[in-house]
């Protein structure tokens, strides 16, 4: 019992927390159910007006009344479509600012999030949350206020025009209404369960829909569309299965309420025609259309329970995601051109949810200015370790230090301000090439600049010869560009960032034989002065490194010059050995 009042609790609490986002909308939200209240109201003097126009109009031929009516109608129907215009307009301009509001704090807490977070969430079901579940709260926000107060002026007004006709007969109407709230309340429960199912399934949805898209590629060279298509199918049947539910629910609460209303209905009449009261023809018919009148508001009544508990389950999905921690940034220490000297004093680092350590108990210098290269089998840890210089990943055991300052002590901005990196996974934006290259903080670079970033990653010649030349749209993730124009692009924004330290992911890993000779002709020159870290594939292209740390399971097993490794014979002699059979 403590179970069931507890999550009542949370979901009444997500609730609210949902309408008090929309409080600051408060003149538009009062004008919008201010409109609904008085288009609710007009709605019910409609059938209140049945019975002066029987009585008065066509019993009693009241004359001087028969004159006024048009005025009456006229006047009635012209309140309740300004009414009608004023409550519409302004609900649903809340119901829009909300939904921007929310995907625009969404996107902005994305921008924020740690580097494990995306490690365990699925990009399809952010994707889901910022499109689909976003939408829901819109609806649960004002859609379904402005249900619940026009509907319920409605059904109170009508009750109103009911007692004014006959309190006695009306008494035997409100005798439904505890019926007709143990129905709500049951499907209530019944659609957030709903709810929640149909949500997680749109956005599993969304997530093989993204993943066919992205590799289209994989999936025809490998055969894979049959086996695509019915995961796709699967996923889709369960949602259209879900929705079936929710709409089935919805129709026989729905039907329930009008089948009792339908009940009391019938003994009214039956007990009206059958006594002797002195209700009149014009005050019976006004109440018996109140009573059939009433019906509808009733049943959306009951339906706009799927729109909140719709709501409530997107909003526990929203809030949730909005109340996940961001990067903890508390350091407040500034850096400014550092020599660019990295120590590592006994670090180790997990991933999150994993019990195998992928960095165990590394200390090592990389010295100032220098080329310091880092190579092993894959999986022995190389991208993992240079993630923790830009402080991806926090939550390592042991010290990293920059000219001797440990890096929790360093600002984030700050200390990503003073690196570049080039990773094996290129990204590019669906955006011209001069603004992919003078990205971000580098959007002020001039445009010189920005040509001669390229010229030195020997990306201008191709540039040239592109329809807008650097104002040439290259599509999403840079799609129109090959591999290895994408990969120089890339190396172009690093260099005109000239960060003091310089991180080179597999950066020639795309780059054709001739291509790479040029790129690594312009690296010689960027790389001078600067501290350089490279991960590299190829030992061919590290063999001038100043210092060469070898990995093997996360465990550093060699550290020294490329002569030097060699003549050791171990560890690394093997690697390249390996390496010059393959070539």
């Amino acid at each position: 019992m403590k179970n069931f009042d507890f999550q009542k609790h949370k979901h009444l609490h997500v609730y609210f927390r949902l309408l008090l986002f929309s409080k600051q909308y408060w003149f538009a939200l009062i004008l919008g159910l201010g409109g609904n209240i008085l288009a609710a109201a007009a709605n019910a003097s409609f059938t209140g007006m049945l019975k002066p126009v029987l009585d008065k109009g066509f019993i009693a031929r009241d004359m001087h009344f028969i004159k006024w009516l048009p005025l009456i109608v006229f006047g009635a129907f012209l309140i309740r479509g300004v009414a009608n215009f004023i409550g519409d307009y302004y609900m649903a301009w809340v119901g829009r600012q909300v939904v921007m509001r929310f995907r625009q704090e969404i996107f902005y807490h994305l921008l924020k999030l740690p580097a494990d977070f995306y490690d365990q969430t699925s990009s399809g079901k952010l994707l889901s949350t910022i499109i689909y579940n976003v939408d829901q709260l819109a609806k649960a926000s004002t859609d379904a206020v402005v249900t619940v107060v026009q509907e319920s002026c409605f059904v109170i007004g009508l009750i109103v025009v009911m007692f004014i006709n006959s309190w006695q007969l009306s008494l035997i109407y409100i005798v439904a209404v505890p019926i007709i709230a143990l129905t709500a309340r049951y499907a209530s429960k019944r659609m957030r369960r709903l709810s929640k199912n149909l949500q997680a399934s749109m956005g599993e949805t969304t997530h093989i829909a993204q993943e066919a898209i992205d590799g289209y590629q994989v999936i025809r060279i490998f055969g894979g569309q049959t086996y695509e298509y019915e995961k796709f199918k699967k996923v889709t049947e369960q949602n259209r299965s879900r929705e079936v539910k929710v709409t089935a629910t919805n129709s026989i609460a729905g039907g329930l309420v009008q089948q009792v209303a339908g009940i009391a209905i019938a003994v009214i009449v039956s007990v009206a025609t059958l006594s002797t009261s002195h209700i009149t023809a014009g005050g019976f018919a006004a109440m018996l259309a109140a009573m059939l009148a009433i019906l509808k508001p009733m049943k959306n009544l009951t339906n706009v329970s799927s729109t909140i508990q719709k709501g409530i389950a997107a909003a526990e999905s929203i809030f949730d995601l909005l109340d996940t921690p961001t990067e903890t940034d508390t350091s407040q220490k500034v850096i400014h051109n550092p020599r660019g000297e990295l120590v590592f004093e006994q670090v180790s680092f997990q991933y999150p949810n994993s019990h195998k350590k992928i960095l165990s108990d590394l200390s090592f210098t990389i010295p100032a200015g220098k080329i310091t290269a880092i190579v092993g089998r894959s999986g022995a840890g190389k991208s993992t370790l240079v993630k923790l210089i830009p402080h991806f990943y926090s939550q390592y055991e042991g010290k990293i230090l920059l000219d001797g300052t440990e890096l929790q002590a360093i600002s984030l901005a700050s200390l990503r301000e003073q690196i570049a990196l080039v990773s094996q996974n290129i990204t590019l934006f669906n955006d011209t090439i001069a603004n992919n290259i003078a990205y971000g903080s580098m959007s002020k670079a001039s445009r010189e600049d920005i040509e001669r970033a390229a010229k030195a990653a020997f990306a201008d010649d191709f540039i040239q010869h592109l329809p807008q030349k650097y104002d040439t749209l290259i599509g999403d993730d840079g799609i129109l560009l090959s591999g290895g124009q994408r990969q120089r692009l890339a190396i172009a924004r690093a260099i005109l960032k000239n960060a003091p330290i310089l991180i080179l992911d597999e950066a020639t890993s795309a780059l054709d034989s001739e291509s790479e000779y040029f790129i690594q002709e312009a690296l010689a020159d960027l790389t001078k002065n600067r501290t350089t870290i490279v991960i590299a594939h190829r030992l061919s292209t590290i063999e001038n490194a100043d210092q060469i740390l070898v990995l093997d399971h996360g465990t550093l097993v060699e550290c020294g010059v490329h002569e030097e490794l060699l003549a050791h014979g171990s560890y690394y002699t093997k690697l390249h050995r390996m390496q010059f059979k393959q070539e």
